[in-house]
């Protein structure tokens, strides 16, 4: 999805590395105390009970660091011709990252329970959580390497790809919202997980991630194309 011009001008900045590895920076460096100012980037905490009104009016209002106006942020970085090599490195692996955690609802979740990180659930007989199981183990649970998990779901339709590209990041933070809504009311704390959860949830995990990853390319061709 990304056109010529854009991938050269990514590998101007990454060199030798690959977007999928940039993709994992944002996670990689969270042991280094010097990226600690980084933390609230990869969410956003949105109150429940909100329509689309609701939720953009809270995001055009909320000021502290967060998801949705750093995105913004960071494409400006690189937008911007003046800024040094570094910055435009830092720029485009956190908004690679970043694009990832928007489409993983629990990135848009409730402050009360720290992205349902509070919300306890058993994973086949294992303890975690919701965040972890929306992060980590229903990704983990179809056990695909991530060049087989590319091409089992690169099958938009040409109204999917129209739709997903022509929204706007505001649109894209209510949809995962949505998304986020439908797990909290269908997930309980203290829920046992299996093999019907993933039955239940692995199509919108797939068009979830699907969306990001058509979601990103449309955002660093704006920036290059």
């Amino acid at each position: 999805y990304l056109k010529t011009k854009t991938r050269k001008a990514i590998q101007a900045i990454l060199g030798s590395e690959s977007l999928a590895m940039s993709a994992n920076w944002g996670d990689f460096i969270k042991s280094d105390s010097t990226y600690n100012y980084l933390y609230n980037w990869h969410f956003v905490n949105l109150p429940g009970g909100q329509n689309k009104e609701g939720i953009f009016n809270f995001l055009e209002t909320e000021k502290s660091p967060n998801l949705y106006n750093k995105i913004i942020e960071l494409t400006a970085v690189l937008k911007k011709p003046g800024n040094t090599a570094d910055e435009k490195k830092l720029a485009l692996r956190m908004l690679v990252h970043m694009a990832g955690d928007l489409c993983q609802p629990m990135h848009v979740a409730r402050k009360e329970d720290l992205g349902g990180n509070r919300v306890s659930v058993l994973w086949f007989n294992e303890k975690s959580n919701l965040h972890r199981v929306w992060d980590e183990q229903l990704i983990e649970y179809q056990q695909l390497s991530y060049t087989e998990y590319a091409k089992a779901i690169n099958h938009p339709s040409a109204v999917q790809l129209y739709n997903w590209q022509n929204t706007s990041l505001k649109e894209n933070v209510y949809e995962s919202y949505l998304v986020c809504n439908k797990i909290y009311e269908t997930t309980k704390p203290d829920s046992k997980l299996s093999y019907r959860y993933n039955f239940d949830w692995v199509e919108t995990l797939n068009q979830q991630l699907l969306k990001g990853g058509v979601r990103l390319a449309k955002m660093l061709n704006d920036i290059y194309g």
